[in-house]
């Protein structure tokens, strides 16, 4: 039967808390799936979350904190000590105790590492922390099955039954030199049915996909994605293999890179949520704001600057929303594709073709919209043929240059290393606009003769 959050639940949860009531808190958790326990933490206050952490054993409170939103963990984190904090770690993978350790202050990350008795463990976290968060170095996991290319079939099966012990699901076992240097990997099925006196490099396959420890996690994730990979091997500068990157580790990466692209699309120039204060979510959505509302001031002047026609055909004033509006969307429309063919490694071709493309399309669909336009301007609306011309012409070219504008700007900044998601939000509907308007009214000039 599914788990279901209840309000009884909760309320029956802060009542034997407050009666500290112990046993039956523990029974009430004690067949809870993590992320279950993680929901219901969500529900309560800081202290209470903070007691049913401290509460439950290691083993199953590790793995609910990595369920817990960012901000919510870092407020229980912050109600711990480093001894606790690292008890709470010492039992989960080295890649989720350095995202742990990694959102504390540098003075709580020097005690929380002192205060680990696993002297491996805390070796693991420090390398962990040296690299960027997003690149494979800071997504992967210290935790993995390697055997010696020398090692015979018999010796082999003994070491792996010990290595197994801390790993959590064996993906794949990975095979490598006396130096460390990765190899190859096992098929398991080749490792059983191989002769007992063999040896490793007679039965290992030399072919292999991994990554280095620089390579940024989009790319980790083009690369799984491409070969349908469970898990990918890490190595360093001199090949030598340090970790390995599962498949739910570059899914969580993936869910928060598309967080991020989203929120920036929209406007939001900071990771924030629901939760998130009033002063935090004024800077992460005001700076764009502003930029939106200095776009208008010029859009503005834009229109000032054809007063005259506006008084001789007023009429052109009442298209000036169906321009901007048609620019705004073909233009996040065009980068929308282009961003995403940028995320995901499908952009194909070089950029000026990828550009005569999307204006071939786009040009196509202006001539559609401008026909729909000017029928509909002169038997709808009932306006003189002229002004129908006018606006129709005035589409195709908004568009046309629309579509310029979305697919040129996302390849521009993905080549100077600046985060394309920028030019599906206000950024490029607030430049189409300001362009919009200002080809319509020339266009205007130039047939009207105003």
């Amino acid at each position: 039967m599914p788990f279901e959050l209840t309000k009884e639940l909760i309320e029956k949860i802060e009542f034997l808390i407050e009666e500290k009531n112990n046993q039956e808190l523990l029974l009430h958790f004690e067949d809870l799936h993590h992320a279950d326990i993680a929901e219901i933490l969500d529900e309560l206050n800081l202290d209470e979350a903070t007691y049913i952490i401290k509460l439950l054993d290691s083993d199953k409170t590790a793995e609910v904190l990595m369920e817990l939103d960012e901000n919510d963990r870092e407020k229980i984190l912050s109600n711990l000590n480093a001894k606790e904090i690292a008890d709470e770690i010492r039992e989960m993978d080295t890649d989720d105790a350095a995202d742990i350790i990694a959102e504390l202050t540098e003075e709580v990350k020097e005690q929380v590492i002192e205060n680990l008795d696993d002297e491996q463990l805390a070796k693991d976290i420090k390398e962990l922390l040296r690299y960027d968060e997003d690149s494979a170095g800071g997504l992967m996991a210290k935790e993995l099955i390697k055997v010696n290319e020398n090692w015979s079939v018999t010796g082999c099966m003994t070491e792996m039954r010990a290595q197994a012990e801390n790993v959590t699901r064996v993906h794949s076992i990975y095979v490598v030199d006396n130096k460390g240097k990765l190899k190859g990997r096992l098929s398991l099925k080749d490792l059983i049915t191989a002769p007992s006196d063999a040896h490793i490099e007679d039965v290992y396959i030399d072919k292999v996909d991994y990554v280095n420890v620089h390579t940024e996690g989009e790319e980790v994730a083009r690369v799984m994605q491409k070969y349908d990979l469970e898990a990918i091997p890490v190595v360093d500068e001199m090949n030598r293999l340090v970790g390995r990157i599962t498949i739910d580790d570059i899914l969580d990466f993936v869910r928060e890179e598309a967080d991020k692209d989203y929120q920036m699309a929209a406007g939001i120039s900071e990771d924030i949520d629901t939760s998130a204060s009033i002063p935090q979510m004024i800077r992460a959505r005001l700076p764009w704001l502003i930029l939106a509302l200095l776009g208008g001031f010029i859009a503005v002047k834009v229109a000032e600057t054809f007063e005259p026609a506006m008084d001789k055909f007023g009429v052109l004033f009442f298209f000036t929303p169906l321009i901007a509006a048609m620019a705004g969307n073909v233009g996040v429309q065009s980068s929308a594709i282009i961003v995403q063919g940028l995320a995901n490694g499908t952009l194909s071709g070089s950029v000026f073709q990828r550009l005569f493309k999307e204006l071939g399309l786009s040009l196509l669909n202006g001539l559609i919209l401008a026909v729909i336009l000017f029928l509909g301007s002169h038997f709808l609306l009932g306006h003189e043929y002229i002004i129908g011309l006018t606006v129709s012409v005035s589409l195709i070219s908004v568009i046309l240059i629309a579509s310029f504008i979305g697919t040129f700007v996302p390849i521009v900044l993905d080549k100077y290393k600046i985060d394309p998601a920028l030019a599906t939000g206000p950024f490029i509907t607030t430049s189409n606009d300001i362009f919009g308007l200002l080809i319509f009214f020339t266009i205007a000039k130039l047939i009207l003769g105003f």
